[in-house]
């Protein structure tokens, strides 16, 4: 194998690990099992000390502290209560309107996005609380549906992302900067839905009828209901100053953020023993599974960086002469297509130590490029048959909702997000003019 050239080597290592995740092998052992085979085979036993490295390497990334202290905030802003009282705040000020529920659903799921930084927190949310309260309306199933699943894959894009946390570890880009440059990009795809779910109810109301009149509220209601608001707009407006500003690394302002969610949760009498005990256990093993993941994608990247196949594939890329970007396009057409397979995790470790310095080597701002992944990552979790939040809903939905209901659902809104994808591809200003104002 050693006689091999770089090229060679890099796919039977992608194709073993590829192999053993059809097997069902968990990503962390197939990356692990793959890379050790390779290692040993390269360069003997000597070639295992780079497990060890990569091992200190990873844990001793003061980012990475930020990652358990989002996900604790997420599960706490889960199971505060916060979700009921915005989705009341909503049905008051927008009943009335065609639509309303809809447009203010991907509403909630954005500012939960801003809160819990993870993608299953509002689709499950407002799985429970939105899908029923919609269809009694007499809501069309599939614009609901798809709209709740849309809205809560705004939680890749909108900051503070897990999943940019993870991106910026392994592309050693700014975390602030990708944060800035994901806020314009998540308020635009969250505008795209809503002007959709306004337009299809204003063609035809039956898909999402107005309340009537009796169930409608007054000015002063409406005024009233605003002050739901108050603690996550402060939750939100403290720990994205923090970042974003500069007053705080990511990993002081996760802290920050755990604590806002514990005391939004405390202001709505939930913090308990039997919460308490759920949100520690689901973030330590969430944690763990990321960890174990991480060192050995870590360990798979150092053996594929010190074989040079990084520079191999880059010549490949110039003996083809692609124009930089027919390169670009062909990436997200990989991420398209991995996204019907894999988890977002599984793709972020695989590629980005792959891509980004290709991208790099072709002159193209690295920030940029980390956009357009995260919404390659948004179509991901809605594109059928393995799109994660396609079975979120259906774990929430109820009987009369099928899976292929749901998969129809979502088709509609992958073309928005492709769409918006298209209009960041165009015009690179709309994810580079925030983190270029401020940083």
């Amino acid at each position: 194998m050693a006689e091999l050239d770089p090229l060679t080597i890099t796919a039977i290592m992608f194709l073993s690990m590829l192999a053993l995740m059809a097997l069902g092998a968990p990503l962390a052992w197939a990356l692990t099992i793959s890379g050790v085979g390779s290692a040993y085979v390269l360069w003997g036993p000597g070639g295992l000390d780079l497990l060890v490295s990569s091992t200190y390497s990873a844990m001793d990334n003061f980012l990475l502290v930020a990652l358990p202290l989002f996900i604790f905030m997420g599960l706490v802003l889960q199971r505060s209560g916060i979700t009921d009282d915005l989705f009341e705040m909503i049905h008051k000020l927008m009943g009335g309107v065609p639509g309303g529920l809809g447009i203010g659903t991907v509403i909630i799921c954005a500012l939960i996005a801003a809160m819990a930084g993870v993608s299953g927190a509002a689709t499950v949310s407002l799985g429970i609380i939105a899908l029923p309260a919609m269809l009694n309306r007499g809501y069309d199933k599939k614009l609901v549906t798809g709209t709740i699943m849309a809205g809560g894959a705004l939680g890749f894009l909108i900051p503070p992302s897990v999943l940019m946390i993870i991106y910026a570890f392994l592309s050693r880009d700014s975390v602030g900067k990708l944060f800035a440059a994901g806020l314009v990009p998540g308020l635009m795809l969250a505008g795209i839905y809503m002007l959709y779910v306004l337009t299809r109810c204003r063609i035809n109301p039956e898909l999402g009828p107005p309340a009537p009149p009796e169930e409608r509220f007054s000015g002063i209601e409406k005024l009233k209901s605003l002050r739901h608001l108050i603690a996550p707009g402060l939750l939100i407006a403290t720990v994205l100053g923090c970042i974003i500003g500069g007053v705080t690394s990511p990993s002081e302002a996760s802290a920050i953020g755990a604590f806002g969610a514990l005391v939004i949760a405390a202001l709505h009498g939930r913090v308990n023993w039997d919460m308490m005990r759920y949100v520690m256990l689901t973030t330590t093993k969430l944690m763990g599974m990321l960890m174990w993941i991480t060192i050995a994608a870590v360990f798979f990247s150092k053996i594929y960086v010190g074989l040079g196949a990084g520079m191999i594939v880059g010549e490949v890329i110039e003996d083809f002469d692609l124009p930089p970007m027919m390169v670009i396009v062909a990436m997200l057409a990989t991420y398209f297509i991995l996204g019907m397979f894999l988890d977002d995790f599984a793709i972020v470790f695989i590629t980005v130590p792959l891509f980004v310095p290709i991208v790099r080597e072709m002159g193209f701002d690295t920030t940029w490029f980390a956009v357009l992944f995260i919404l390659s990552m948004q179509s991901a979790y809605l594109t059928p048959p393995f799109g994660y939040n396609l079975f979120y809903m259906r774990s929430v939905a109820p009987p009369e909702i099928t899976i292929g209901d749901i998969y129809k659902a979502a088709l509609p809104f992958v073309a928005l997000q492709i769409i918006g994808l298209g209009l960041v591809v165009a015009f690179p200003q709309i994810a580079l003019w925030l983190p270029n104002l401020i940083f």
